[in-house]
């Protein structure tokens, strides 16, 4: 079950920083890409911890496995995407660029359907 877990917070993530792609393809896709994209950023902005994140480390505990201190992006993510060495700087560049990226593909989206 946590590994399941894993799994469906990995595409949490992955939809929220390239969902807006499906919005291209697919309006109705907005309904679901920017409340994701709002709660990501509640969680990164204001240091909460997914809810997930324990849910999953309670599955691993029960099965007498240990859990692990902190959340998903500081145990999964930083460690495969993030060399070591990376600076806060380089962070938050890499922060401004996905919400660069959601922003414009919005913004493009809207005004093509102005013009069609």
């Amino acid at each position: 079950m946590a590994d399941g877990l894993v799994g469906l917070h990995l595409a949490f993530i992955v939809f929220v920083l390239f969902g807006g792609l499906l919005v291209l393809h697919r309006r109705g896709w907005a309904i679901l890409h920017l409340p994701a994209v709002a709660w990501a950023a509640y969680v990164e902005l204001t240091g909460t911890i997914c809810p997930l994140t324990p849910w999953e480390n309670g599955f691993r505990q029960r099965a007498g496995v240990a859990g692990y201190n902190g959340g998903f992006i500081e145990h999964y993510i930083i460690p495969v995407n993030y060399p070591a060495g990376l600076t806060p700087g380089i962070q938050w560049l890499l922060g401004a660029f996905v919400v660069a990226l959601n922003v414009t593909i919005y913004v493009w989206m809207l005004r093509r359907g102005k013009h069609e």
